[in-house]
């Protein structure tokens, strides 16, 4: 059991394994939920909890027993419905950190760097310290030594009075591991001031992996609250296949305005995806797959498919061609597969060993003979090719499943998804004297 003054900082509790009674994983803390009031110390009521299949539930602290080095150990039960946040509720990680407060000795602004929880006799965890570290007023934060102050709770002024621009880099260092697909989640379960706001702080290419992973209403707001400039070279990061289905989702005014700010070369191949129908082989394809000669050696074959933002069902194919290489290439030859590229001698050249029988599909194609041709020859890509057989680009099997999949997929809870390796018991309601159900 946690003793009675157990001081826990948030952010170094952040990313902490959650066991149950016997040892058991049962998931890692993102967050912590207080309750920020008008007087007295803010009470923290939880912790927000990703469990297996990136869910993130409630644990009421009333159901933690104890909070060590490196882990938190909980009764094991838990409401596995996913975690949605009350008006009355702030949480730390999300919302705290890197708020802007007044020190109430009147010396100046701070900024919020960590919040320390604290057990009360009673039972209660209370926000009783604040780690801040102070704003230069002439802009900035003081980098000098002794600038940073561990100050009780009530010796800060607007902890629970959003500030109108906060910052996000404490939040971010964070979640720096996660993947975009991750990091999306984030996102999505964030209020959408918070979520602009972090948003914004991320660099063009993460923010761009990221924009891919998020449902289009989120994408649409992101996306038209930066500056347009900015808007422009996060297109330019992305997938044009992707960057082409959310300009489609923009008025066209503003998806035009965005184009012509993009460089020239990104944005051809943007319009050209832009022309063809959403649920055809030309909607659904990207214009950059790798794309090589025949002459090429296999060995430099292989260290094209390891590109790092290449994914894996396109790093799976080389599609070989006459030149030029950039799409529309010249004639269409066929495909070499990377486990026979794997089996062959690196000298070789990948024209020794193209496949000249799978067939690609028209740029008209529509998803159903696209999603049955994958299907019928586990593909995980298929060539995309024009009247003359130049080839245009190429279908991915995770393009086909975005359109197969409702439009609220990534919203949808599925309770079999990335099930515990044991039967998680379940608490239909919050015990006595907690907030939530």
């Amino acid at each position: 059991m946690s003793s009675v003054g157990t001081r826990v900082f948030v952010a170094r509790l952040a990313g902490t394994t959650v066991f149950d009674p016997i040892g058991d994983e049962v998931g890692r803390v993102r967050d912590v939920v207080v309750l920020v009031r008008l007087t007295g110390a803010p009470r923290a009521v939880g912790l927000v909890v990703e469990v297996p299949g990136r869910r993130r539930v409630f644990l009421p602290l009333t159901r933690v027993t104890a909070v060590d080095a490196g882990q938190v150990i909980s009764t094991g039960l838990l409401n596995m419905r996913r975690f949605e946040q009350r008006a009355s509720e702030t949480v730390v990680m999300g919302e705290l950190l890197d708020r802007t407060v007044e020190l109430a000795d009147g010396s100046g602004q701070a900024r919020v760097e960590d919040v320390a929880i604290e057990l009360q006799r009673n039972g209660d965890w209370l926000v009783t310290k604040v780690f801040v570290r102070r704003v230069d007023p002439r802009g900035g934060l003081l980098r000098r030594r002794g600038e940073t102050l561990l100050v009780p709770v009530e010796d800060v002024v607007g902890l629970g009075r959003p500030s109108a621009a906060q910052g996000a880099q404490l939040l971010l260092a964070q979640y720096e591991d996660l993947k975009p697909a991750d990091l999306a989640d984030v996102l999505h379960e964030m209020g959408s001031t918070r979520r602009l706001e972090v948003a914004s702080a991320l660099d063009d290419e993460r923010l761009a992996d990221v924009l891919e992973e998020l449902p289009e209403d989120d994408q649409v707001a992101i996306l038209g609250n930066l500056e347009r400039g900015r808007a422009a070279d996060v297109l330019e990061a992305m997938e044009p296949d992707d960057a082409a289905d959310l300009l489609g989702e923009l008025p066209d005014d503003q998806a035009a305005e965005l184009l012509a700010l993009m460089e020239p070369e990104e944005a051809k191949d943007v319009r050209r995806l832009l022309a063809y129908e959403d649920n055809t082989a030309g909607g659904l394809m990207t214009t950059e797959p790798v794309i090589l000669g025949p002459e090429t050696t296999i060995a430099a074959a292989l260290a094209h498919v390891r590109r790092q933002d290449l994914t894996p069902a396109l790093a799976s194919l080389v599609f070989v061609a006459r030149p030029p290489l950039e799409t529309p290439t010249g004639r269409y030859i066929g495909v070499v597969h990377l486990q026979r590229m794997l089996r062959e001698p690196p000298h070789e050249s990948i024209g020794q060993i193209v496949d000249t029988d799978l067939e690609p599909v028209a740029v008209d194609a529509p998803l159903l003979s696209v999603t049955r041709q994958l299907a019928t020859y586990n593909l995980l890509a298929l060539p995309v090719v024009d009247e003359q057989r130049r080839l245009l680009g190429a279908v991915s099997v995770d393009d086909v499943l975005d359109h197969l999949l409702p439009d609220d997929w990534r919203e949808t809870d599925d309770v079999h998804a990335g099930p515990p390796t044991r039967p998680t018991p379940v608490v239909r309601s919050g015990p006595p004297g907690v907030t939530r159900g």
